[in-house]
């Protein structure tokens, strides 16, 4: 492991402990040359999960794009950001269970707006609207309708 202070080649592990969500291994090294510590991560190497998209197509699975559409959700609204990441952190578990190497972003989609119902419902229409693609005004009536008789 490259140090990245000093850029030398050898270090050696002075503390190893599984993270918080058991799925890395986090590991303190020491540089043997310039004995600066630094941490590494170690985890399993997957597959990139690929998102089939509404013209066909497909692209790999991008964490930040789910985040970003979250965040512009959740705007101004009051939302933490740890709020926020758990809600892509309860959206990609539920990616994860499929355990299908291709899912398509109508699903995830689905899955985000209703992570997102439980956290904020004005966070919930914000995202409905662009995912839905709502035509006219009556159908965003038809789903601020259908979110009132869940209540």
């Amino acid at each position: 492991m490259k140090c990245p202070y000093c850029g030398w080649e050898e270090s050696r592990v002075v503390d190893s402990r599984p993270t918080d969500d058991r799925e890395q291994i986090r590991r303190r090294r020491e540089c043997l040359r310039c004995f600066r510590r630094f941490t590494t991560y170690e985890g399993v190497e997957t597959t990139p999960m690929m998102v089939i998209k509404r013209d066909r197509g497909r692209e790999p699975y991008h964490r930040e794009k789910l985040a970003k559409g979250i965040r512009r959700a959740c705007e101004k609204r009051d939302i933490s950001t740890e709020q926020m990441e758990n809600v892509v952190d309860r959206v990609e578990a539920m990616i994860g269970r499929s355990f299908e190497k291709e899912i398509p972003s109508r699903v995830i989609g689905e899955y985000t707006l209703e992570v997102l119902k439980d956290v904020d419902e004005v966070a919930y229409v914000r995202f409905a609207s662009v995912y839905k693609q709502f035509k006219d005004i009556h159908s965003f009536l038809e789903e601020l309708n259908h979110l009132i008789s869940e209540k």
